[in-house]
């Protein structure tokens, strides 16, 4: 406490303010908004409020949060409207074809049991009547929170909740692998990194001050109190900003669980950049265009546009370069695209060579890119290598969807550097 006190008699005062000022700075999140992006030309507005009120949110609705859940599984299976007929005669009638049209985990949240004691015990009449009342129930809650409405299609307040479960369960995932909180040792400061130590200049900030070089210093000048000469400041080397676009493959083929971890690999990244002062931008895409949101730093609105993807159509990834370049602006931030795709490029005349030129503009405008492949066959592998030599990027090939959001956010910070 005694060293502190002398630093601050030593180190202007203006330097605490300008500590107090990073502390208010690296404040996650964003207030949340009415104002929803306008597909197509998403521009989101700057919000400033933090992330403590999702937080709270999640904390004080937190049954209705996990109630929640089923809707972000319907989505991610395209299914935006529910009834409780339709859903328990399609299990019962043909329990396979329900299965691949619901996704195991939206039965498990309809019925309340895992999907393989659905199937095993669908004929037995007194388990059939009795998930037949589970599944009214659980959809009857969801009325009665104000998530479905009487018809049983999602209300926008539905929505709203699905964004919340999905940033709950995500956050939850980053905290169980370490990549969450103050001491996980990746964050990196507004500021800079620290590089190397020399002496104390007028204007440096307080925190700079490396405390045990500055003690031995004056150790071996045998001081018997700190002086403004025995100062030693860590130097920060500045990062920069950096705009990442995170363009996310929708084609039919990314159903169910593909699209569910890309999203929760968007929230990761979404709450890393923009906790960094970073801003991010989205692109959803299959045969053609579904939405284009240009950089921003509005986490609830991101968040909520990335909850109501849905899937359809084919791989179109020279469409998605393209529309993804023109999100980018003019400011000097440096520019990242992350294409996450589990596809080759079916569309165009001549696919391949499409999507390379684009590649290459892409390159020669200073934009760095990252491919990320899931579960991508040979001839897949061998075209998004060239992508990632064509720009001289990264190629990361998934075969787990449980790391895709740990990938993410290496990425991200490698882009950093």
């Amino acid at each position: 406490m005694k060293t502190k006190k002398l630093l601050r008699e030593i180190v202007p005062s203006k330097l605490e303010d300008s500590d107090y000022e990073e502390d208010k700075l690296t404040t996650v999140s964003q207030k949340p908004k009415k104002e929803e992006a306008e597909e197509l030309s998403g521009k989101l507005r700057k919000d400033n409020r933090n992330d403590k009120l999702l937080h709270s949110k999640i904390e004080v609705d937190k049954e209705k949060v996990d109630r929640a859940k089923a809707l972000t599984d319907a989505i991610n299976n395209n299914i935006s409207s529910f009834s409780p007929d339709a859903a328990f005669d399609q299990l019962v009638n043909n329990y396979k074809s329900a299965k691949q049209l619901m996704g195991e985990t939206l039965i498990r949240e309809l019925t309340g049991y895992e999907p393989g004691f659905v199937e095993k015990n669908i004929k037995v009449p007194e388990f059939k009547k009795e998930l037949k009342e589970r599944i009214k129930q659980n959809l009857d809650n969801l009325e009665k929170d104000g998530l479905l409405n009487k018809a049983g299609d999602i209300t926008e307040e539905g929505y709203t909740f699905a964004s919340l479960s999905l940033l709950s369960e995500e956050l939850d995932e980053l905290k169980g692998k370490g990549l969450l909180g103050e001491n996980e040792g990746k964050e990196i400061s507004i500021y800079g990194e620290r590089m190397d130590n020399r002496a104390y200049r007028q204007g440096d900030r307080y925190k700079d001050v490396d405390l045990k070089k500055t003690i031995k210093k004056s150790i071996r000048r045998a001081h018997t109190e700190l002086i403004k000469q025995d100062l030693v400041v860590s130097e920060r080397q500045n990062k920069g900003k950096i705009d990442v676009v995170y363009a996310i493959d929708t084609s039919g083929s990314m159903k169910g669980e593909k699209i569910r971890m890309a999203k929760k690999a968007g929230v990761a990244l979404m709450y890393k950049a923009i906790g960094n002062k970073d801003r991010v931008g989205i692109v959803v895409f299959g045969s053609k265009i579904h939405n284009l949101i240009k950089p921003a730093d509005d986490f609830y609105g991101l968040l909520k546009e990335l909850t109501k993807i849905k899937t359809t159509g084919e791989t179109d990834l020279s469409l998605a370069i393209d529309a993804s370049l023109k999100l980018f602006d003019s400011s000097k931030n440096n520019k990242h695209l992350v294409l996450l795709t589990d596809a080759l490029q079916t569309l165009g005349k001549k696919p391949e060579s499409d999507v390379l030129e684009k590649v290459s503009v892409a390159h020669s405008a200073g934009i760095s890119l990252t491919i990320i492949g899931i579960n991508l066959n040979k001839q897949g592998e061998d075209f998004a290598k060239k992508i990632a030599d064509v720009s001289s990027g990264s190629l990361y090939k998934v075969s787990d969807l449980k790391d895709i959001d740990q990938i993410i956010i290496e990425d991200y910070y490698n882009s950093k550097r």
